[in-house]
């Protein structure tokens, strides 16, 4: 369980809707955009500068995720427990235990390969709600699930294929930014594959499947991954990405 509970402002005489939050007015989340707009195109592995553009910009899409998540039984229950993915409550000793092939191997797998934590995730503290700040948190939280269902390596390609296929299922400004501004830093060849190739798939596959936050991937670890991959309705990779 994370640590999204509301808090009671009015006794407390913070303002804090939860434990990490940092009341904003609007003019300081229209600098808050800027600045870390300006440091996210310039350098997209700026994660905490991606991290603060996404609070302040998706308020509209988190609302929309939200509602999705409550029209769906197991999206819901993902509200109502607020799990959460980090090293302290993933048990790794059981994911390396679980067969080949299954969701939560493939997971870790895709962790040590990448060399990537479940923790470098940055905490939410702009979002002016708490339950649309856990389902930011939530979506950070789920990134390295995406990669691992798409079959997608954390180099600047796979990163800009993940983002078109997070823009098109979750409408989040940030997303369609990085998608747009990304390609900028691949060289020609790279950039031919994308248009031609990855980006229509991307595209086509976050339009066919459902809201991935609607999954709850903590109770699917033992679920073959090919399996879950058709039950969303994602296809293979038309081409193979080196890590």
């Amino acid at each position: 369980m994370g640590s999204f509970h509301p808090l009671r402002a009015a006794s407390q005489g913070t303002g804090l809707l939860y434990p990490e939050h940092i009341p904003t007015s609007l003019l300081q989340k229209v600098l808050l955009t800027a600045g870390s707009a300006g440091m996210a195109l310039y350098n997209p592995y700026r994660h905490d500068m991606v991290a603060v553009l996404g609070e302040t910009t998706g308020c509209r899409a988190l609302r929309v995720l939200r509602d999705q998540m409550k029209r769906d039984s197991e999206g819901a229950q993902i509200l109502q427990e607020r799990p959460r993915i980090s090293l302290s409550t993933l048990d790794l000793d059981k994911l390396r235990s679980l067969p080949e092939g299954s969701l939560g191997r493939e997971y870790l797998r895709f962790l040590d390969v990448n060399r990537v934590s479940p923790d470098t995730r940055a905490p939410t503290r702009f979002v002016d709600d708490e339950e649309l700040a856990y389902v930011i948190q939530r979506y950070r939280e789920v990134h390295d699930m995406l990669h691992t269902l798409l079959g997608m390596p954390t180099n600047i390609l796979g990163e800009i294929v993940v983002k078109w296929f997070e823009a098109v299922q979750t409408g989040l400004p940030m997303c369609i930014l990085g998608a747009l501004f990304g390609p900028i830093r691949l060289s020609a060849q790279h950039l031919q594959v994308l248009v031609s190739e990855l980006v229509p798939w991307a595209v086509q596959n976050g339009r066919r499947a459902p809201c991935v936050l609607n999954l709850y991937y903590e109770r699917r670890w033992e679920q073959p991954l090919k399996a879950l991959r058709e039950e969303l309705g994602i296809t293979d990779p038309p081409v193979h990405i080196k890590a």
